[in-house]
């Protein structure tokens, strides 16, 4: 069994088995070992077993690729090379497996391992299933995935008539959660969520005594429909469920199920009966998702879909064993110093009083986002990386959370709102000027020389 040691890097101190004839490295979203590195090209190098042999290869990078501090274009390996591909260097190991791993290795790591090796093609699937309900929408689908494998709560806001309630829906079909709708009313209680204390006669006894009613807050995955329509009182009823999974009734907490979400929708506040989210509520969403409107074949193949008579049932993809699993291991997962520099930097960036901060922030924006956005950003990035089958996180993990992270964490000004500017033109553009740390400092471009290049016919 072959094998690869990381010592330099964000992957430094981590181990991984070479278990297929190609390994591809670089900062190619596709590629086995993405790089979150700068100095690293898109299709770097390749490590590939040849004729009985592992062999490390150039792709024709711009920096090159060293074997034992010397650049190569191909080259066999032997146990013990030390190969350097950009920032990140490891040693290529060989060795005899000498007996089986245990029960509880195999448990807590290889069945973890083999889930997510698995999950981009249960992506594949869960987006198959939904679509047999829910035509085109594919941004919005992946952010509430994103969301409710980081284990967070999403807002998702658009025009009546966009599907937002289907969809949410769905999903919980597809996710095989409990599910509850809950239609958010002017003249709804704190009560008809969380639940009531109910007076009552105790048969044994003949005493009265009160008995706690659980209401629809008590699932897997509430949908809060039209959440701006009911007053401020009634919307902090989910305060502490969001962020404690858990209510209180009179003087005693009830524990929700897990995993528990809340996905509500939200029609745009300048409507007519609709009272705005106050902002302690809004920071409580990992996500603030826009349904926008379909593309015209989209829409064409919505009209036939909807006026057939027939709908489709989707099919669960994964259980809530799966789910809870899913949200273990996205903690898990590791995360390089640079993409957190990176992150931090980022939403600093919005902050106006932050001295660094560009002067687009100083101009557009009266408040920048706190530290939980942070926090979001890294969980976001790392529930995508799962989504599609990886075990780390790069920087462009980041910039895809960004949008959904930041637009209803930030509040814009009057020169903003002059301009037309929204929150999200505001955060589009930052991801523009705010560039990866050290970015400067890595050179355009270094042909490699090849002094101990061995050729090799490369089969593609």
């Amino acid at each position: 069994m072959a094998y690869i040691e990381f010592t330099e890097g964000s992957y430094a101190g981590q181990r991984r088995d070479l278990s297929s004839e190609s390994i591809t490295i670089g900062r190619d979203p596709d590629a086995h070992i993405l790089l979150d590195d700068l100095s690293a090209s898109t299709k770097h190098a390749e490590l590939r077993f040849h004729e009985g042999q592992w062999w490390i290869l150039d792709l024709g990078s711009a920096n090159g690729t060293e074997l034992n501090e010397e650049p190569i274009e191909s080259a066999a390996l032997e146990s013990g090379d030390l190969v350097t591909v950009g920032l990140t260097s490891f040693i290529f190991q060989e060795q005899v497996i000498s007996a089986a791993p245990t029960e509880a290795t195999l448990n807590t790591n290889l069945d973890e391992l083999a889930l997510v090796e698995k999950m981009k093609v249960l992506t594949e699937r869960i987006r198959a299933e939904v679509g047999k309900v829910i035509v085109g929408q594919k941004d919005v689908l992946d952010q509430i995935l994103m969301c409710i494998l980081a284990n967070g709560h999403a807002l998702l806001i658009g025009l009546p008539g966009m599907a937002k309630t289907l969809t949410v829906k769905t999903i919980s079909e597809v996710l095989n959660l409990n599910f509850k709708r809950v239609q958010f009313t002017p003249d709804l209680m704190p009560g008809d969520i969380i639940g009531t204390d109910v007076l009552e006669t105790n048969k044994s006894t003949g005493e009265k005594e009160f008995r706690f009613i659980k209401g629809p807050i008590f699932c897997n995955l509430l949908l809060a429909d039209e959440i701006n329509r009911t007053p401020p009182k009634t919307q902090a009823a989910l305060l502490e469920a969001m962020q404690e999974k858990m209510v209180t009734a009179g003087n005693t907490s009830y524990k929700l199920a897990e995993p528990f979400f809340v996905l509500a929708t939200q029609n745009p506040v300048e409507q007519e009966g609709t009272y705005p989210l106050p902002e302690a509520q809004l920071d409580r969403f990992m996500f603030n998702i826009w349904v926008d409107y379909p593309l015209p074949e989209e829409e064409e193949e919505i009209l036939r879909a909807t006026t057939a008579g027939v709908r489709v049932q989707p099919q669960p993809v994964l259980t809530q064993e799966d789910v809870l699993q899913l949200q273990a291991v996205v903690r898990k997962v590791p995360v390089s110093d640079h993409v957190i520099k990176y992150v931090t930097k980022l939403v600093g960036s919005t902050r106006p009083g932050n001295p660094h901060a560009p002067e687009l922030t100083k101009t557009y924006i009266s408040t920048g986002a706190g530290p939980r956005a942070g926090q979001c950003l890294i969980l976001a990035a790392k529930a995508t990386a799962i989504l599609e089958g990886r075990l780390h996180v790069s920087c462009a993990d980041i910039r895809r959370a960004a949008p959904p992270v930041l637009r209803h964490r930030i509040m814009t000004n009057f020169a903003a709102d002059s301009e037309g500017l929204s929150t999200l033109d505001i955060v589009k553009k930052l991801l523009v000027e705010v560039k990866e740390p050290g970015a400067e400092a890595y050179p355009a471009s270094k042909p490699a020389t090849g002094k101990t290049a061995i050729k090799l016919n490369q089969k593609k």
